[in-house]
């Protein structure tokens, strides 16, 4: 935190929700003026008759939510709402880079595998060409492939995104 920086800033943090009770607990926190990130993914479902192109939540049963400590009760009184992810009995905020490269991944419509695998930690590569630009993460092996992953800390769970080689810079 910088000397600059007001102690009580509005932070992201991850909210745990009701099983397929995202969206509409999304909505409830829009209309309770709480700044609130839903990342949804587009992909095909197929029924005996028909196939539709939907959007369901990215990481299952979490949304993120900016606001302060002492507005927490106003977000767990939303119907839905079931806590705040804890760590060790703290609210850890999420870094708002991290929420910068869900976004980026979200409006690239790249093809994405959310995991909770524990991979090795790899080397740090910024995107520097296509539509993910700007995205950081580390680039690992996956099912015997190169791939980035972008780590939501606190929430043990990482986005493994295909990107060509030619697009990476090693970052330090």
């Amino acid at each position: 935190m910088t000397a600059k920086e007001p102690k009580d800033q509005n932070k992201w943090y991850a909210v745990y929700t009701r099983p397929r009770a995202e969206k509409q607990v999304y909505q409830r926190l829009v209309e309770a003026a709480i700044e609130t990130y839903l990342p949804l993914q587009k992909t095909y479902r197929v029924w005996t008759d028909r196939k539709k192109l939907v959007e369901i939540p990215l990481i299952s049963s979490y949304i993120f939510v900016k606001t302060r400590a002492k507005y927490f009760p106003v977000v767990t009184k939303v119907f839905g709402v079931i806590r705040f992810l804890t760590l060790e009995g703290k609210k850890p905020p999420i870094p708002q880079k991290q929420i910068d490269n869900l976004r980026l991944l979200i409006d690239s419509n790249a093809e994405l595998e959310v995991t909770s695998e524990n991979f090795e930690k790899g080397s740090n590569v910024e995107v520097v060409a296509g539509s993910l630009i700007g995205l950081t993460g580390e680039l690992i092996k996956f099912n015997g492939k190169k791939r980035v992953v972008v780590r939501i800390d606190n929430l043990d769970k990482n986005i493994v995104v295909k990107i060509p080689m030619a697009f990476l810079k090693k970052i330090r």
